[in-house]
C-alpha cells in the first residue's frame, strides 16, 4: 500500500541512475556542456549588445534566442549536485520545484515563439525587401519580442497555476527535473483539467509553430523560384537554412521526448534525451549563427587581432 504525505514542503527527485564508473564522465560532460552554453550564449549576447553594426532586427531577435538558451540550461546545476548525492538525499523544496518547472516550460515554449518571430523577420526581408525597414522598426521589434515572451509567460503561468492549486499526497518526482506533469502526478485529486489544458496547450503551440514555418518557407520558396536575382536567392538560402536547421534541431529534440514517453521500458533513455533537449540547441545555436554571420565573425576576428597586437607590447 502506498504511503501518502500530504502537502509536503520537500520533494525527492529520482535523478540520473548511472553506474559508479559512469558518474564522473557524465558529470564532466554535463559540466563542460553547461560551461560552454553559458559562455557561448553570453558571448553572443555581449557581441550583439556592444557592436552597433549588429543592432539589426535579425541579431536583436538572436539575442532573445541566446537568453532563452541560458534559461533552458538553468536546470543543470541542480542536476550536477544531485549526481554526487545518493538518491535518498536528492531533495528539492516544493516551491523550488515549481520554479524549475516554470523555467523548463518557458524554455520549451519560448523556443517556438522566438523562432516564429525570427521566421517572420526572414519572410519580410526576402519577400518584401523594399519595405523591410518600414515594417521591422524598433517599435515592431519590441512588439514581437514582448509577444514571444508574453505569450509563453501566460500559457506556462496558466499551466502551472492549474497544478499548484492541487493538494499533493506524494513526494517522489520521477525524472531528472521538475516539470508540470511530474508535479500534478504528486496529487491524489482529479487532474482531468490539467490533462485537457496540457494537451490543448501542446497542440496549439505545435500547430502554430509548424504551421507558421510551413507557410513562411512556402512563400519564401515561391519568391526564390520566381526570382532571377541570384544575390537574393543566395542570401535567402544562407539565412533561411540557418534558421531552419536551428528550428529542426529544437523540434526533433522535443518530439523525441514525447515519443519516448510512449515506451515506459525506455525510461532511462528518455532521461538522457531530456538532458540533450536542453544541451543540444543551446550548444549548436551560437555555433550555427556565429559561423553563418559575417558580422559576428568580423567582430571576433577584430577582437582576436587586437589581442595579438596588445600581446606584442
Amino acid at each position: 500500500m502506498e504511503n501518502y504525505t500530504y502537502n509536503s514542503p520537500t520533494l525527492q527527485l529520482e535523478g540520473l541512475n548511472v553506474s559508479n564508473d559512469s558518474t564522473y564522465p557524465v558529470f564532466l560532460f554535463l559540466f563542460f556542456s553547461y560551461l560552454f552554453i553559458i559562455v557561448a550564449n553570453v558571448g553572443i549576447a555581449f557581441i550583439v549588445f556592444i557592436d552597433k553594426t549588429l543592432h539589426q532586427p535579425m541579431y536583436l531577435l538572436l539575442l532573445n534566442l541566446s537568453v532563452n538558451d541560458i534559461v533552458g540550461i538553468s536546470i543543470v546545476p541542480h542536476l550536477l549536485i544531485d549526481m554526487l548525492r545518493p538518491q535518498s538525499e536528492r531533495i528539492i523544496s516544493y516551491y523550488e520545484c515549481v520554479i524549475q518547472a516554470f523555467t523548463t516550460h518557458m524554455f520549451s515554449t519560448t523556443s517556438h515563439t522566438v523562432l516564429m518571430i525570427m521566421a517572420f523577420d526572414r519572410y519580410v526581408a526576402i519577400c518584401n525587401p523594399l519595405r523591410y525597414a518600414a515594417i521591422m522598426t524598433n517599435k515592431m521589434l519590441i512588439k514581437l519580442t514582448v509577444s514571444a515572451w508574453g505569450v509563453s509567460f501566460v500559457l506556462v503561468g496558466i499551466l502551472l497555476g492549474l497544478t499548484i492549486r492541487l493538494n499533493t499526497c506524494r513526494t517522489f518526482i520521477r525524472g531528472l527535473y521538475c516539470n508540470n506533469a511530474s508535479l500534478f502526478k504528486l496529487s491524489c485529486e482529479s487532474v482531468f483539467i490539467n490533462n485537457v489544458y496540457g494537451l490543448t496547450f501542446t497542440v496549439v503551440l505545435l500547430s502554430s509553430s509548424i504551421g507558421s514555418m510551413v507557410l513562411t518557407y512556402s512563400k519564401i520558396t515561391v519568391v526564390c523560384l520566381t526570382s532571377k536575382n541570384k544575390s537574393l536567392n543566395s542570401k535567402a538560402l544562407k539565412t533561411c537554412s540557418t534558421h531552419l536547421v536551428v528550428y529542426l534541431i529544437m523540434l526533433l529534440s522535443g518530439m523525441s521526448i514525447i515519443t519516448l514517453h510512449r515506451f515506459p521500458q525506455l525510461a532511462e533513455s528518455r532521461k538522457f534525451v531530456a538532458i540533450l533537449y536542453h544541451i543540444i540547441p543551446g550548444s549548436l545555436n551560437p555555433i550555427i549563427y556565429g559561423m553563418q554571420s559575417k558580422e559576428i565573425r568580423r567582430f571576433l576576428s577584430k577582437l582576436f587581432d587586437s589581442k595579438k597586437v596588445l600581446s606584442l607590447f
